[in-house]
């Protein structure tokens, strides 16, 4: 820190008073998660530092917050620190009477959608129809097998262009309602949100940013994290129900055949924990974990260097447990969890390096040999649409991929 930033910062003297922005806070298990919508930073404090949100938003100076938990818990409690932490977090408004700079709030994704607009999203009844729905439906498989589908209703035309075409804009409507799902279930909640493009691993995925679902109830918690897989649950049984009358050979029959495939296809890579999707936050959030991913990630290091003999980044070998830290069911969740994201993890960079990539360069090879004007006219459409599709999806990954790994290292972010 300069001289100029040490000398700008307020000074916390025993008789100050602190003005904090508005914060919402609600107990969990034996901490208390606070946090600020505006910014979304969310914390765990324990008991006694809930305690002294409380005091000091009452305007009680340092040193009578102080004295209070004193009293009361019969330990002491460093408010000072307290306070520049809650500084350093966004938390506070004013130090004495000098205001404490503000960060710009992050801009949420569709901010005209109000949570009066969307309340419907956590009605009780909801999960109930989409039950049935499902119910129907899975009805209707177990009476007509052969609406069930395979990779051959995707390739409805005789036309590869059309197919990938087709194919293309329907998967990225669904993946658009799907992020929709989670964006209005937390809305719905008050949580801003905010989707955007990310990836995983390998893959180019859209995500919606609800930081702040933290502090709702555990069911609207759940109905938010589990809000894209139900709509396309729910876009699948319906698919099924009109396919169930729908005259098989048709084209809409084949359309709406392919149109199940490619909602039912996202599935599958739900269950794929070790690459943050939906089910990572149920999981994480039934193991009562703060962060499952980060802390998995620090164990798997920690057990990578002590199985090699690394020197660990303190300069010594072989300690240094981060979990030990934790509480005991953080523990034992954590390094359950950093066995599945390692194995999963090496597991779809092997598929990726055997399949994936192989398929990918070839496809692409073979469309730009396929250019020319001695391939007639279908031909040279069907290599354009490959290579832009294809290769656009490709060069989208890799700026994605590079704009969030410059976006997290000027945030300081790991």
């Amino acid at each position: 820190m300069t001289d100029t930033a040490a000398q700008d910062r307020p000074r916390i003297e025993p008789s100050t008073r602190v003005l904090l922005h508005d914060l919402a806070v609600r107990r969990d298990r034996d901490e208390w998660i606070v946090g600020r919508m505006a910014t979304r930073t969310f914390v765990a404090v324990p008991e006694a530092g809930a305690r002294a949100l409380e005091l000091l938003g009452e305007g009680l100076s340092v040193a009578r917050t102080a004295e209070t938990l004193r009293d009361e818990t019969g330990e002491e409690f460093a408010v000072t620190d307290f306070v520049r932490d809650l500084a350093a977090l966004g938390f506070v408004a004013r130090i004495g009477d000098r205001p404490v700079p503000d960060a710009e709030p992050a801009r949420a994704s569709l901010p005209w959608l109000r949570p009066h607009h969307v309340r419907f999203a956590l009605h009780p009844v909801l999960p109930v129809l989409v039950g049935a729905l499902l119910t129907a439906a899975v009805a209707v498989l177990v009476r007509r097998p052969d609406l069930l589908p395979d990779y051959h209703d995707l390739l409805w035309s005789p036309h590869g262009s059309l197919v990938l075409l087709t194919g293309a804009a329907a998967g990225w409507a669904l993946l658009l309602a799907h992020e929709l799902a989670h964006l209005v279930t937390a809305r719905a909640v008050g949580v801003p949100g905010r989707m955007r493009l990310g990836t995983r691993l390998q893959f180019l995925v859209m995500q919606t940013d609800i930081s702040g679902i933290e502090l709702a109830a555990r069911r609207h918690r759940l109905t938010a994290y589990l809000a894209g897989i139900a709509l396309n649950l729910s876009v699948a049984s319906s698919l099924v129900l009109v396919l169930a009358l729908t005259d098989t050979g048709t084209t809409a029959h084949r359309l709406l055949a392919a149109a199940l495939l490619l909602a039912l296809m996202p599935l599958p890579f739900q269950c794929l924990v070790f690459t943050r999707t939906d089910l990572y936050f149920v999981l994480q959030d039934l193991t009562g974990c703060r962060n499952l991913y980060g802390d998995g990630l620090a164990y798997a290091r920690y057990a990578f260097r002590r199985a090699v003999r690394l020197p660990s980044p303190g300069g010594t070998t072989g300690t240094g447990d981060p979990s030990t830290r934790l509480p005991p069911h953080e523990r034992r969740a954590v390094r359950l969890y950093s066995v599945v994201l390692v194995v999963g993890t090496a597991a779809c960079l092997a598929f990726m390096a055997a399949v994936t990539l192989p398929v990918d360069i070839a496809l692409l090879v073979r469309a730009a040999r396929g250019l020319g004007p001695e391939h007639g006219l279908a031909g040279n459409a069907d290599s354009v649409t490959v290579l832009v599709v294809l290769g656009g999806v490709n060069v989208l990954w890799l700026v994605t991929w590079w704009r969030n790994r410059r976006s997290r290292g000027s945030s300081g972010r790991p």
